[in-house]
Order: C-alpha cells, then structure tokens, then sequence
C-alpha cells in the first residue's frame, strides 16, 4: 500500500450497512467494530480525505421486515429511519472519542439530539474537514440507505460513493454460496441493471448513473482499506457509464 502521494479520490460517500456495525453478533452495535470503522475513518481524514457518512439500520429495525409482519410501511420505514440515527450517534461518538471532529445530521428534525440536515451547512462542515453522518436517509418513507447514500453524495460534490460490503467486489452470485461466482472489476449502471446484481437497490443505480457518479464496491472487513482505495491500492469493483 501506498504510504504517501496523491489521492486518487479527495472526496468520498462511504455508505456502510447497519449489519456492518454488528459485528458477528444476530442484532444491535458491537462497540469493537464500530471503533475500527473509525480507525479506518481517521486514517483516510489524516490522509487528506474528505468523507460523509451514511449508515443504515438494519442491526436494529428493517422497515422492509416489519412491512412483511403486517405493519404499515410508511411506519415501518419511519422506525428503521430512527434505528440509523442511534447507529449514526454510536459512529458519531466513537470518531469524537479519537480526535475526529464529527457532526451527525438527521433528515428528521431531532434539535436535542443532532443537526437537521441543511445542504450548505453539512457542505461547509465537509469542507472543513469533519465527518458528516447521515442520518433517518432522505426523511421520507419507501426509500433506501443506499438511494440516501446516493443522493447526498451527489448533493456534497462527491467523487464516489464507496458501499462497504463483506466481500471485496461485485460478485455474480453470493460468493460465500456459491464458490464458482465470478468477480467483476469493473461494471457499466446498465449491467448492473440488467443482471439484475444485488449492489444497490435500482433506483439507487439510477440515479448514480444520471449524475455520473460511480458506485466503488470493497470489503470494509480488511482494516486500512478505506485508505488503501483512496490510494487506488484496494481490491474492488467500480460501477461507471
């Protein structure tokens, strides 16, 4: 890995899944990966990077889940939106808790608890090199993390949005299922479309690609390799036109 040179990519949107901050466990917040995420995070700001953050909810409440339990969606949507503000609070401390300045902001009004989402104020804090977290995803019912991941990314002037996953790419099938998946480098928005691969959901996809924006795809299991693909060192697939 690179220790020192140009950034290939200044400013990032790192979309990390509630699963993510989980851990091995079935449910809620493993503190010890929560704190190596933002180990990873400091290096990258360290490096000269400026990043947001969205994170999802999905360790704690699913919207889509409690639909399918016979709750009424919008509701159900709105829950899984709260559970990514505690999420986004946890990652919030834990950056604090190692000399990151970081500001979580919610979509859904919450003054007690973090910032409102306001466009320029979130720009201005990005620029001056602290982490924004997003959080409660757009506001708004029947829409993904991944779409909000998106959508603010576009929003910051982004470079990229970075999914982490568990895996170090974009495979044909679930790779841990099926040992013969093949691995892509690289994917155009029309093949991921088409296929039909789970990266993101379509409307996510949609709107990378009607802004130009490419979806990177790594593994956020390796620790460094938040800095490893700011230094285009990182094994991962990229989604482009």
């Amino acid at each position: 890995m690179s220790l020192s040179g140009p950034l290939r990519y200044k400013r990032l949107l790192l979309k990390l899944s509630g699963e993510a901050l989980m851990g091995k466990g079935q449910y809620g917040i493993d503190n010890a990966v929560v704190n190596r995420l933002a180990g990873d995070i400091k290096l990258a700001l360290e490096a000269g990077a400026q990043l947001g953050v969205v994170v999802g909810g999905g360790n704690i409440f699913r919207g889509l889940a409690g639909a399918a339990a016979g709750m009424e969606r919008a509701t159900a949507d709105y829950m899984g939106m709260l559970a990514t503000v505690m999420n986004a609070l946890a990652l919030g401390n834990a950056l604090e808790k190692i000399g990151i300045d970081a500001r979580v902001v919610s979509a859904i009004p919450m003054p007690t608890v973090c910032e409102s989402y306001v466009r320029p104020k979130a720009l201005s804090h990005i620029v001056a090199g602290r982490v924004v977290i997003f959080a409660a995803g757009t506001g708004n019912p029947f829409f993904t993390t991944d779409t909000t991941a998106v959508l603010r990314a576009v929003e910051m002037s982004c470079e990229a949005v970075v999914k982490a996953t568990q895996v170090d790419g974009v495979y044909s099938a679930d790779p841990k299922k099926h040992p013969d998946a093949v691995r892509f480098d690289r994917l155009t928005y029309a093949e991921v479309l088409s296929r039909d691969l789970k990266v993101m959901d379509g409307a996510a996809i949609a709107l990378a690609r009607d802004n130009d924006l490419p979806v990177i795809v790594v593994s956020i299991d390796e620790p460094g390799n938040l800095l490893k693909l700011l230094r285009g060192d990182a094994r991962a697939t990229v989604i482009a036109a």
